[in-house]
């Protein structure tokens, strides 16, 4: 088979033979149509996010195709079913194992680039969100990175709950399409103080960050009583200044969540509550599908520096 390689990390990446993975007990082989990309795999690329131990090196975290293989001890797929799902690696290649577990029947008329833009971001924000962050109806929730396809996901996931939302992107055009998708307050951090706007909303909650850094002590500033951040992403850097009389005398909470390293039973118990929620919501046009751009897999570079460059509104897929 043909997959996304560097010979170290940083290097470039190039679309070249390699390895043709075997299922094990409880896998799917899958023929990927449609790989998603994801800020983590711009981090592992430059050598900075290592998988989880087991897993390929190969970067991708979700897939949509065709199952081409199956191994032992699996039910209820057969040969060319289509199927999507989170994988820990191994998306940017023809061929990808996914768990049995995390993987989902591909409803008639949704895409294989659609079905590749889904698992990462929407799992990203239901586990934050819902399973984490608790989130409630009524509640003031602030989105960092709105425009981004965790942050696309997060809006709809948060406003379809009922709670109200607001979210920081950098441009007018992302601010309005941010209220397009449920935001009552979109922030343009290019020329706007997310701090004080948020305080002249009435304070957050939850907030959802994938920035860090200096974002920390700012965030701490515009989140209520009893509220809490979940910082799942390090764009502006792992160092960071609390304030440790706010937190505690404001009773905050600051709690850290990757979903890659979670196991698969978590990952699998997640997707039962998600995909039973999303799906029809989708089907119904009560979500929005939010892809951004595609790319064919050799353009992996292209891919990346688009995202990188922060030109999406939405999600970026590879075709295969």
């Amino acid at each position: 088979m043909h997959a996304i390689t560097q010979t170290a990390a940083g290097a470039d990446l190039i679309w070249r033979e390699a390895p043709q993975p075997e299922p094990g007990p409880g896998q799917l082989l899958v023929r990927v149509r449609a790989a998603g990309v994801n800020r983590a795999d711009l981090v592992q690329a430059a050598g900075q996010y290592p998988p989880p131990a087991g897993e390929s090196e190969i970067l991708g975290l979700e897939v949509a195709g065709e199952v081409a293989a199956i191994g032992d001890g699996v039910a209820g797929f057969t040969i060319g079913d289509k199927v999507f799902g989170l994988v820990a690696g191994g998306g940017y290649a023809e061929y990808c194992l996914l768990d049995a577990r995390l993987a989902v029947p591909q409803p008639a008329g949704l895409g294989d680039e659609q079905a590749a833009s889904l698992p990462e971001t929407w799992l990203t924000a239901w586990l934050n969100l819902v399973d984490i962050g608790q989130v409630r109806p009524g509640q003031r929730v602030l989105i960092h990175a709105g425009a981004s396809g965790v942050g696309a996901a997060a809006i709809q996931l948060a406003h379809a709950l009922g709670a109200r939302v607001a979210a920081t992107v950098g441009g007018p055009d992302k601010c309005a399409w941010c209220r397009e998708l449920g935001a009552e307050l979109a922030i343009d951090y290019h020329c706007e103080d997310f701090v004080g706007a948020i305080k002249s909303w009435g304070g957050a909650d939850l907030i959802l960050d994938t920035v860090g850094g200096d974002y920390l002590p700012r965030n701490q500033a515009c989140l209520n009583r009893d509220g809490t951040i979940v910082l799942i992403g390090l764009l502006r850097g792992s160092e960071a200044q609390a304030n440790l009389g706010v937190l505690l005398v404001k009773r905050q909470r600051l709690i850290g969540s990757t979903l890659r390293a979670l196991l698969v039973e978590r990952k699998a118990a997640l997707s039962s509550a998600l995909w039973p929620w999303l799906l029809p919501r989708l089907a119904a046009d009560k979500i929005r599908l939010t892809l951004d751009r595609c790319f064919v897999m050799p353009e992996a570079a292209q891919a990346h520096a688009w995202l990188a460059g922060g030109h999406n509104k939405g999600k970026v897929v590879l075709l295969g």
